[in-house]
């Protein structure tokens, strides 16, 4: 699983024209976007140490320079931070995994949200646990205990591009997302076996994986194909959950007075009535 700086600050030069940055563009270019020595230029470092950067030679790299080749490849904040971590190689040592288990209090918060659609994500954006209107809305519970992970789900599942009408979008930002979470926890042997697995079964998994492109989900909106209550538009915020490094609580918030907010709720009664005597 690859995590290191140099494939990362390759993409994104190969984002930034000269022209963009005030440069005369001159001489024939074997790869798009800026030249190293460019980048090197700009930021007012020798091309000597830049190249040293982007081989992952650089654990001693200073914030300011971080700060200023962030500013000539116009980074935005995540990848900004992304950068510094995977700039030090000796400083980003995974720690110990992080339990998986949710706490209690947690799950009490989690189905305190009767009315809204909601669950918990952990590393490599397993899914831990839901509610029951986010077992209405997603169908957590019918899937096999191993493969409750949002990437598999996205990726491995056939059914996923009818769920997801904004599928390629959807499979962009979870890319984005677990690509994210890798930079962070470069020696995950789960993670990296999760990476491997989808590599090797999905064709565009292996496109977007080398776009390197990072991404945080703190917000955003997402449309949902339901089987029985038809399209819903689904705003959701993303909670980090505090003293639980790497869980998060992902809730569906529809417009108050939406189709979809009727929807719902029409959803929220299938999931409340009792099942049926066998």
């Amino acid at each position: 699983m690859d995590a290191d700086p140099g494939d990362f600050l390759r993409s994104r030069r190969a984002r930034i024209q000269p022209e963009d940055v005030g440069l005369q563009a001159y001489g024939r270019r074997r790869v798009p976007g800026l030249r190293r020595e460019e980048v090197a230029q700009l930021a007012g470092v020798s091309v000597d140490y830049y190249i040293r950067l982007e081989q992952g030679r650089g654990p001693s790299v200073s914030d300011a320079v971080l700060d200023a080749i962030a500013r000539v490849l116009r980074l935005d904040e995540t990848e900004h931070a992304y950068l510094r971590t995977v700039a030090r190689p000796k400083s980003r040592a995974s720690a110990p995994a992080a339990s998986q288990r949710v706490r209690t209090g947690l799950r009490l918060v989690l189905d305190s949200l009767a009315g809204a659609p909601a669950f918990i994500l952990g590393r490599r954006m397993d899914v831990l646990a839901w509610n029951a209107l986010g077992d209405a809305v997603v169908g957590f519970s019918r899937m096999p205990a191993a493969e409750r992970n949002m990437p598999r789900q996205v990726f491995l599942e056939p059914a996923a591009r009818e769920l997801y009408p904004d599928w390629a979008a959807v499979a962009a930002e979870t890319v984005a997302y677990l690509r994210l979470d890798a930079g962070l926890h470069p020696n995950d042997r789960q993670l990296a076996t999760l990476v491997g697995e989808l590599s090797l079964k999905s064709e565009d998994f292996r496109r977007l994986w080398a776009d390197h492109q990072v991404k945080s989900k703190t917000c955003g909106v997402k449309r949902i194909n339901h089987a029985v209550a038809g399209e819903l538009v689904l705003p959701y915020e993303t909670l980090g959950a505090a003293g639980d490094p790497g869980q998060s609580l992902v809730v569906y918030t529809p417009e108050p007075g939406s189709e979809t907010a009727e929807r719902v709720a029409l959803l929220a009664s299938w999931a409340a009535a009792p099942a049926p005597a066998g």
